[in-house]
């Protein structure tokens, strides 16, 4: 299940270890927790610049909000930022790549991992309250039911709370008076994304979990345009 990949030429096997070990450690726990098919803990990514490509991500109770956030910049200081946070009450996403560069005893390498399957019609990864902060993203937005536009953030509703079965307020956590939009669904087809922060908190399900690690910088492959209709999520 899990490929790793060594720089080529020379290799320091003791240096090839420690940068190896924990991408091999993340890669055993991820692959024991998805031996049925689910991450029952779900999946956070809060560290750094994400790239993301999917061939399609399609969800119900869709809402996106600009949103404050902090970041530190390459000279240390810190630095406000107003990325757009998209969520989705439940997901289904038709592959989903992961990469991410890490600096490990002053070299590059790239975290890379993969989701699913390599059919562009099956959607067979499904999620529970997507959230995810866009940098950039390029792809074809479609929503459908009742759409609402410029809504003010905190007002948009993804998630619905067990306990009350009411809709859980301002659950991207907005600032007032920014941007929001509110569909009831949506479909993000050949989507390539430069993403700050990756939220599935609720069960994870894809059949297929890779993770690799390449020398320098790698970029996960262009998304493949989706074929057919999602299902229901």
């Amino acid at each position: 299940m899990t490929a790793v990949e060594a720089p080529e030429g020379r290799t320091h096997w003791r240096r090839a270890l420690l940068v190896l070990l924990p991408a091999l450690t993340v890669a055993g726990g991820l692959g024991g927790a998805l031996a049925h098919g689910v991450l029952a803990s779900g999946l956070l990514i809060q560290s750094g610049t994400i790239q993301l490509t999917t061939s399609s991500l399609y969800g119900t109770h869709y809402a996106a909000a600009l949103v404050d956030q902090t970041v530190e910049t390459a000279t240390g200081t810190t630095a406000a930022t107003h990325p757009l946070r998209m969520g989705f009450a439940n997901g289904l996403l038709n592959g989903l790549c992961l990469a991410q560069q890490q600096q490990i005893l002053g070299a590059t390498y790239t975290l890379m991992i993969t989701l699913g399957d390599t059919n562009p019609g099956s959607w067979e990864i499904s999620t529970q309250n997507t959230v995810l902060d866009l940098r950039t993203a390029t792809g074809t937005l479609d929503m459908d039911g009742l759409v609402d536009l410029n809504i003010n953030g905190p007002d948009i509703t993804t998630v619905t709370d067990p306990a009350t079965n009411q809709p859980v307020p301002n659950p991207l956590l907005s600032p007032e008076h920014r941007f929001g939009i509110q569909a009831g669904y949506a479909k993000f087809d050949q989507v390539t994304a430069t993403v700050d922060d990756l939220q599935l908190p609720g069960l994870l399900t894809t059949p297929n979990l890779s993770i690799t690690v390449h020398p320098g910088t790698a970029t996960c492959p262009a998304p493949q345009a989706p074929t057919g209709t999602p299902g229901t999520p």
